[in-house]
């Protein structure tokens, strides 16, 4: 049985199954944003676009620190500026690539930011508790 304080150091044995699940969700990020607005399903919950972004951040961060469980002030700090440089770009492209049918929305590049900031506090959270269990 895997144990739980083993993910979240940096020792841990699931680094190279973390990385991929990692790269998987990245991509998954990009065919959800580069997908043609006309073929998303239309959802009638407030907000539904920026929780999207919100929650693809926060696993996009929270995946790539169980892939390298390095937990310094650079390390996340970079992290964090990795995700919001990701966000732009993609909030970016969708603005110049018009015939995706999307648009550059500031909005959702702050959504995007605070999830990864989320996803940050997420591990580090789950990694000092699981630490504190021995």
């Amino acid at each position: 049985m895997m144990q739980i304080k083993r993910v979240f150091n940096q020792d841990s044995p699931y680094k190279r199954k973390a990385r991929f699940l990692a790269l998987l969700w990245t991509l998954l990020i990009f065919i959800g944003c580069f997908t043609p607005g006309k073929d998303l399903p239309k959802v009638d919950v407030p907000l539904i676009d920026k929780w999207v972004h919100f929650i693809l951040f926060g696993g996009f961060t929270f995946l790539w620190l169980c892939a390298r469980p390095i937990v310094n002030l650079r390390s996340l700090f970079s992290l964090f500026l990795i995700a919001v440089a990701l966000g732009s770009f993609i909030e970016l492209m969708q603005g110049l690539l018009t015939f995706l049918g999307r648009s550059m929305e500031f909005m959702d590049a702050v959504a995007d930011s605070i999830g990864g900031l989320l996803g940050i506090g997420v591990f580090c959270l789950c990694a000092r508790v699981a630490n504190k269990k021995t």
